[in-house]
């Protein structure tokens, strides 16, 4: 079963209207939901965070505009791409924030979610998102604007992406909102970290922006910028509503800047869900037992209320029961007086196929293990336990099971990019421990508490089976300890 799904499942009872163009299965919707709504990215620019004398925000939003401004209009190459990763050796990608950024996402969708996140942790507007982006292998053109280049580079520069005179002066503006220069990023520009400024401090003459009003003429590059028509566009952004429309618009269209061929799904919501959730809402889980002898009319249910990770739990709760699901579904109460919502995929509920393989983590069989040494030493690991039903009475042997593990990108400082996860595929063995249940047979493998994701594959003749990118984040393990 897909946990994440179920999960979105939940999430997206919050807008009736939003769901009902939501069918399961969708793998590729699957992993937009997994990144908007359970990679927990938007915990670090929370508040619109302050790090190294800028804004961890301005950070993000910086390098989704490097990594897009490889895009060359005509020729249809480049844009966001994850290019960027390849790219740090550039003057124009200086600054702590490129490889510190990159230590969160180093892929396209996850840059293009992190400008989101971003955005909104300032106040700004909730920006569409949407997914299907492919990473490049190697560095793009060196073509990110500068300070010191002049007007008519700046213009030609934006048009090649993309972006008339006009929407560069807006663009710009948007993007200058977030965050700062740093003098040890750009000593030869400023002589003190700085705020860029916001729109009415540039027309009142209040700004302390240094690409405006820096004692060095030829790096004033937001200066010729937003006054290139007269401030035309920097007046009528002095309107709120505008201002939040437009840069809404612009970074939607920045974000989706890419390579041509490269198609991007519709965009995934509703966002302001994840952003704003209900305080304490009540999601039941209903499902129907294939052998019609466990449960009411109404069909099995368990109930959960709280966060996300709860969501998760009566997700695994519900499979380590072992019970065999024909289909499920839910229902969300906000618990604010609204009424509750049905989720049950269009009408028909979400159908567990007989034919094929059931295969899951179970999360009350699996445990994390904190192994106490000699002295003060320790050592911990996650006992992994993996259900697999009935269908693994066909399989030869024990090696029929594997799982691939997904190490997070090194949280060094001094990692060098491109910062790939680490793969590593480990054989399950039968879990002595555990004797077969309920038509089910589990099997185990120990692997570090760091793990973040892991694919599963079952062999079983000529089929192969598998669950790609079961996220162990979101699962809370029991614990022992062991000497």
């Amino acid at each position: 079963m897909l946990q994440s799904l179920f999960l979105v499942a939940c999430i997206y009872a919050s807008s009736a209207h939003a769901f009902a163009t939501f069918q399961w299965p969708n793998p590729l919707l699957r992993y937009a939901d997994q990144q908007l709504y359970e990679a927990g990215l938007d915990q670090f620019v929370a508040n619109c965070l302050a790090a190294d004398n800028t804004t961890v925000s301005a950070q993000w939003l910086r390098i989704a505009y490097h990594d897009m401004s490889t895009h060359d209009e005509e020729d249809g190459t480049g844009g966001l791409d994850a290019s960027i990763q390849y790219e740090l050796d550039r003057p124009q990608n200086v600054g702590i924030g490129m490889p510190t950024s990159l230590l969160s996402f180093a892929v396209a969708d996850t840059i293009a979610l992190g400008a989101v996140l971003a955005v909104a942790a300032c106040g700004g507007p909730i920006i569409p998102y949407s997914i299907g982006r492919i990473d490049a292998t190697v560095a793009g053109p060196s073509t990110v604007p500068e300070p010191q280049q002049d007007l008519a580079s700046h213009i030609a520069s934006f048009h090649r992406q993309g972006f008339n005179q006009t929407e560069m002066i807006a663009l710009v503006a948007c993007g200058h909102t977030l965050g700062g220069v740093r003098e040890e990023d750009f000593p030869l520009i400023v002589t003190e970290d700085l705020n860029l400024g916001e729109t009415d401090q540039y027309l009142q003459n209040t700004t302390q922006n240094v690409l405006v009003v820096g004692p060095n003429v030829t790096t004033r590059s937001d200066f010729r910028i937003f006054s290139s028509d007269g401030n035309v566009t920097m007046q009528s952004l002095l309107s709120p509503n505008t201002f939040s429309e437009t840069c809404a618009d612009l970074i939607q269209r920045m974000i989706n800047t890419v390579p041509s061929g490269v198609s991007l799904t519709d965009p995934i919501g509703p966002f302001n869900y994840i952003l704003n959730p209900s305080t304490s809402p009540t999601v039941t889980m209903f499902w129907t037992d294939r052998q019609g002898s466990f449960c009411p009319s109404i069909g099995c249910s368990i109930q959960s209320s709280g966060t996300q990770t709860s969501l998760l739990s009566i997700i695994s709760t519900a499979q380590a029961r072992l019970s065999p699901i024909s289909k499920f579904w839910f229902t969300v109460d906000n618990n604010d007086g609204s009424e509750s919502v049905v989720v049950d995929n269009g009408g028909g509920g979400f159908v567990v196929e007989d034919d094929v393989i059931s295969m899951f983590v179970d999360s009350l069989r699996s445990e994390e293990v904190l192994v106490l040494g000699a002295s003060t030493s320790f050592d911990e690991f996650l006992k992994l336990v993996v259900a697999v039903s009935k269908h693994a009475l066909l399989f030869a042997d024990a090696n029929d099971i594997s799982a691939t593990t997904f190490l997070p990108l090194s949280n060094t400082l001094d990692a060098t990019p491109p910062l790939l996860p680490t793969l590593t595929t480990t054989t399950l063995q039968i879990d002595e421990s555990n004797p077969s249940e309920g038509g089910f047979t589990f099997f185990t493998t120990n692997i570090s508490t760091s793990v973040a994701f892991i694919n599963l594959t079952a062999n079983a003749g000529d089929a192969t089976y598998t669950q790609i990118n079961v996220d162990l984040t979101g699962i809370a393990f029991g614990a022992v300890v062991s000497t």
